[in-house]
């Protein structure tokens, strides 16, 4: 469920970019801002997405999953999230009490950032870095998830999660390589 803003048609082409070196940089500055917000909180705190891959090509934006003690109690991670600037985007009871928020450039911040937060312990928190893992070790399932990217780049999508949607085919096909098996998060 969204909370707030309902997600605007995308207007413009995905940008599928080169590998930038600075992004794993970007990341500890955006850890760091998280960490001084929430303290002790945070559980822990991950660079994941294509940008935590080196020589991966992705979107500019760098995703970060955070783990607290209870994802559903948003009194104890959201105003601290607010006060540095992020926008509390989607709510997913229903899908192990995820969290989206991000920070945009278009709205005077330095980078674009996702922050995906979930309940410490919670599978899927997990299976991002199954995935990134994975990827940084594996050249060839590495090249054949850039290769999709780029392919589907070139596509015109109503809305970026349609962008998004269109690589799960490969991801559970890598992530099938990968050994990984999604299984129930805990519920609190």
């Amino acid at each position: 469920m969204f909370v707030g803003d309902r997600p605007q048609p995308y207007a413009v082409k995905v940008v599928v970019a080169e590998y930038d070196p600075r992004w794993p940089a970007w990341f500890e500055e955006e850890h760091d801002k998280i960490r001084a917000a929430l303290g002790p909180a945070v559980v822990g705190i991950e660079h994941v997405g294509s940008t935590s891959v080196p020589g991966l090509a992705a979107k500019p934006v760098i995703d970060i999953a955070l783990a607290v003690p209870d994802s559903s109690t948003e009194d104890a991670f959201v105003p601290a999230l607010k006060a540095v600037g992020f926008r509390f985007h989607i709510r997913e009871a229903e899908h192990h009490e995820h969290r989206v928020f991000y920070r945009r450039v278009e709205f005077g911040h330095d980078r674009n950032v996702n922050l995906h937060v979930y309940t410490a312990g919670c599978v899927e928190f997990d299976r991002y870095l199954v995935f990134r893992d994975w990827l940084r070790a594996n050249d060839s399932d590495r090249l054949l998830y850039e290769k999709t990217k780029l392919e589907l780049a070139k596509r015109d999508w109503a809305y970026v999660q349609d962008y998004a949607d269109a690589k799960t085919g490969v991801i559970q096909q890598i992530r099938d390589r990968a050994g990984e098996r999604a299984s129930a998060c805990p519920r609190y």
